[in-house]
């Protein structure tokens, strides 16, 4: 510090110690003298004056120390960084996260007007509807009261709020903030903001909000080899491929996984069964393709003939020995069912990797060793456990079986150590049913114990309900078998041909615009269906309400989609005249019902955000939702194109035209980051 420096800071420390001892003296007085004389209304007024002096001197005080503390440099400085906030919002592309810099903008606001508090909070929320309360809120003020009486500094929360506001640094975002009620600051977001984000991304596209860069691995869908996939196959399916496509977006590296159950004793009961029923497998590819019946046929054998349950555990044993013509039967086997489990991700759209148990076979006999060696094995009857931690509380996980056999949680913590490790992994997603969430929960327990989980690694156990059907019963056939998901998505194409044929779609879309919207309905649906529901909750299977047209469904979203994008078409405007318009005028909101849609629309980025961080995608659905709510309500009270009562246009209204745009292009992207694929004509 330079001797300028220092006697400046000395100068502003002996001030604040004179008004602090000034200040003291006034209070020693106040409460040392005779109030008798003094009247209530008189009396009122030295109190409150005595609470707003102690406030005055705790700020000082606390001045005082910062001021010294600063100086000397050798205590720990109280003052976090400072966010950086936006002072231009010309320089702003249409990926802002509004609530993210509201909180940057009040954080600045609290922290400098009470410096004295360590980490109060800074609480922006969305307001109702109801404009006059504007459009986001701060609720700190509440709070921050608490904090202040928790001090004995006596204050309300109008009062803290009005703090707050003094100190709020200006923001291209907000047009006002004002105080309301009990000490809420009501925030209005600036127009001409808005207007900017909103042309920006009728110019450059829809862009992510910058986020920091992670390596992010996604296990999800996971059946069984020589299993078919069924209804319990869906939700882990379609959530974690919507998880992907959130983080892809946001241009996180992400890897899809698909934990395949490809080793284990029961493919020593198919091989011994592949062996009898086609001998001649090695030469002759056989037609195994319904892997359900095989199997069902081996597991026969082997619950009812010992000498073939015999043979099936001496197969398991030269499996596990990886004998060639065992090796060859397995990856057969296998081969067979990646290519029936390749149908349904095609038809879904889903991009995953296989990378099943057996993967991880020879990296389980490491892991074991290394957990040894670290003495995190202890015997329990033949088998090898690990506890969580050291009180053995709970279950532990079994690492050995007491036949010298793996189990699940051997291949779990191999694979966990191996996405850490090989991957390079910073956040570990794994997607699958609630059932299994103290499976996961011990092994990121067990895998921080021992080392191979670091602080700032993350595991996310995405847990869901179970697909119910509409007997309010575990969704199955009337037969009681669980249910093909291949036969579910031809039933669901069936019905939604149905429906575009009875809506007349037929007769005014061509083969292949109607088989699109066909496909588009009927995945769109099943997927749109399971999305719409808090994950954590059953949701009960109805193609009659899926299919509905009418309330928050795929279809009602596609129909809006597609009327939306008709409007252009029906003013015969291409996109390139609507932007060389944009390029001259830009949107502008003059209508209160274009004000509210363009403000929904402008909350995108915080949707995606959320979703990235709680992994909850019907947030999502409601977004898409509030969207085509907000369009119906701005289409009905504002003409886009006008026409004379011949049906001649006689005058576009290209500002509303760029409107419908950037709506249409928010939509197809949440609609495809839901993993649904949108047509143009319905």
């Amino acid at each position: 510090m330079s001797d300028s420096e220092q006697k400046k800071l000395e100068e502003r420390t002996s001030r604040a110690e004179k008004e602090a001892k000034a200040i003291e003296e006034e209070l020693s007085k106040l409460e040392k003298g005779d109030l008798s004389y003094i009247g209530d209304s008189q009396l009122d007024k030295l109190l409150t004056e005595n609470e707003k002096l102690k406030h005055r001197l705790a700020i000082l005080e606390n001045a005082i120390k910062v001021e010294t503390s600063g100086s000397s440099g050798t205590s720990k400085k109280t003052n976090l960084k400072r966010p950086n906030l936006i002072t231009d919002f010309k320089s702003v592309e249409g990926n802002v996260c509004v609530i993210d810099e509201l909180k940057n903008v009040f954080e600045v606001a609290i922290a400098s007007a009470y410096p004295y508090l360590e980490k109060p909070p800074v609480a922006i929320t969305l307001s109702g509807n109801n404009p006059k309360f504007g459009d986001y809120q701060c609720n700190s003020a509440m709070g921050i009261s608490q904090l202040l009486k928790a001090k004995n500094i006596k204050s309300n929360p109008r009062e803290v709020a009005n703090n707050i506001l003094n100190k709020a640094p200006t923001s291209p975002l907000i047009e006002r903030i004002e105080v309301a009620g009990a000490g809420f600051l009501n925030i209005f977001v600036n127009k001409a903001f808005t207007e900017h984000v909103l042309n920006s991304i009728l110019r450059f596209g829809v862009k992510p909000p910058p986020v920091k860069k992670e390596r992010v691995i996604v296990d999800f869908s996971s059946p069984n080899i020589a299993k078919e996939m069924h209804v319990g196959h869906l939700r882990s399916t379609i959530i974690g491929d919507s998880i992907c496509r959130v983080l892809e977006f946001l241009d996180y590296d992400v890897l899809r996984i698909n934990h395949l159950g490809d080793w284990g004793t029961q493919f020593g009961m198919l091989i011994a069964h592949l062996q009898d029923k086609f001998p001649n497998f090695k030469t002759h590819s056989p037609p195994i393709s319904d892997l359900q019946a095989f199997y069902k046929e081996s597991k026969k054998r082997f619950d009812e003939d010992e000498e073939f349950k015999k043979r099936a555990y001496a197969c398991v044993v030269k499996l596990q020995s990886h004998e060639s013509d065992y090796i060859t039967a397995w990856k057969l086997i296998c081969e067979v069912s990646r290519q029936e489990f390749q149908k349904i991700y095609d038809r879904l759209d889903i991009k995953i990797i296989d990378r099943g148990e057996s993967f991880y076979h020879d990296r389980m006999h490491v892991v074991v060793k290394l957990l040894k060696e670290k003495g995190f094995l202890e015997e329990d009857e033949g088998r090898l456990i690990m506890w969580a931690d050291e009180k053995r509380e709970g279950i532990p996980l079994t690492v050995v079986k007491s036949d010298g056999g793996y189990t699940y949680d051997t291949s779990d913590m191999a694979a966990i150590r191996q996405r850490v490790e090989e991957e390079k992994g910073d956040r570990f997603i794994y997607v699958t049913d609630a059932g299994q969430q103290t499976h996961f929960v011990l092994i990121d327990a067990c895998a921080r114990r021992a080392g191979i989980l670091k602080d700032d690694q993350k595991v996310e156990f995405v847990g869901f309900g179970v697909v119910l059907g509409e007997d309010k019963k575990k969704f199955k056939t009337r037969s009681g078998d669980t249910i093909k998901l291949i036969d579910l998505l031809d039933e669901g194409l069936k019905r939604s041909l149905d429906k575009l044929v009875e809506k007349g779609r037929d007769k005014v879309l061509t083969p292949e615009e109607l088989k699109q919207a066909q496909e588009a309905v009927a995945y769109g649906c099943i997927k749109y269906a399971d999305l719409s529901h808090n994950r954590v909750n059953d949701y009960v299977f109805s193609f009659d309400k899926m299919l509905d047209d009418k309330g928050n469904t795929a279809v009602y979203l596609l129909y809006a989609l597609t009327r939306i994008r008709s409007i252009a078409r029906t003013a015969q405007v291409s996109l390139e005249q609507l932007l060389a318009e944009a390029k001259k005028t830009g949107l502008k909101f003059n209508h209160e019902s274009e004000w509210k849609l363009a403000k929904v629309l402008l909350r995108f980025p915080e949707i995606i955000l959320k979703v990235s961080k709680d992994l909850y995608l019907h947030s999502l659905c409601e977004y898409l939702y509030e969207i085509s709510s907000a369009f119906t309500e701005f289409y009905d009270k504002c003409y886009c194109v006008e026409k004379d009562k011949e049906g001649k246009i006689v005058n576009i209204i290209y500002e509303r035209l760029m409107l419908c745009e950037v709506t249409a292009r928010i939509m197809e992207k949440a609609l495809e980051i839901l993993g649904i694929k949108t047509v143009s004509k319905m």
